[in-house]
């Protein structure tokens, strides 16, 4: 399934801001926000992918329904997000993550400069704490898909970024399986330096870059049904 790319640079842009920023591939269709429009964008925020979810509906639905999930109908999807919503953003005030909402689903945005040493796919000792308290409420919450995307700045050779960037992703999906987290429910992409939210020409663009962000979409009833 073709997925859709937008990335959302900062909170204060408009949709019409966003689409207007927007280029279309020729060969695949998909769209994503242009250099020159992320080099002008300043107070940027993880979070994009406004598509669907990695690998596809058809096959995350039927993990989760062998892994006996159910799923939210109407006007509860809603509130279900808004209390997970509620509980992340208390439990990561002041660790340096920011949790985006983009109509029901949540982005964490994960900078290295909390998660990682530099060059590191082991997650740093002193964030653990805050990361299994993240794993506690998705646990709670288990009537949502997880995505786990790694990013990198683009210091360093294409291949080692890409290679970089799974690696991070893959070590925090594990974190979280082993910290309760439902197997069924997550999915790893790298991205490597390829979809930044900021300037790679600045130390501080390049920091922001540097992260890993959990995309979490509420489970439809209605795409377990289908």
């Amino acid at each position: 399934m073709r997925m859709n790319k937008i990335v959302i640079s900062a909170l204060s842009l408009s949709a019409l801001s966003i689409t207007s920023g927007c280029v279309t591939n020729p060969e695949t269709g998909n769209r994503t926000v242009s250099k020159a429009a992320i080099g002008g964008v300043g107070g940027v925020v993880g979070g994009y992918l406004l598509g669907d979810i990695l690998g596809g509906r058809n096959d995350r639905t039927a993990k989760i329904v062998g892994a006996g999930l159910g799923g939210l109908a109407g006007a509860g999807i809603g509130y279900y997000m808004d209390e997970q919503e509620k509980k992340l953003r208390e439990q990561t005030a002041g660790t340096g993550i920011e949790v985006t909402r983009e109509g029901d689903n949540l982005i964490l945005n994960m900078p290295s400069n909390v998660t990682f040493a530099v060059d590191s796919s082991a997650i740093d000792p002193e964030f653990q704490t805050t990361l299994g308290s993240v794993a506690n409420t998705l646990s709670q919450y288990e009537k949502s898909y997880v995505d786990v995307l790694g990013h990198t700045d683009s210091t360093g050779s294409d291949q080692y970024n890409q290679s970089l960037s799974e690696r991070r992703a893959v070590s925090v999906s594990n974190f979280l399986s082993n910290s309760g987290v439902q197997s069924a429910r997550l999915a790893t992409k790298g991205y490597g330096e390829s979809q930044p939210i900021a300037s790679n020409s600045t130390e501080d663009g390049r920091a922001a870059n540097r992260r890993v962000e959990l995309k979490i979409v509420p489970i439809a009833q209605d795409d377990l049904d289908s």
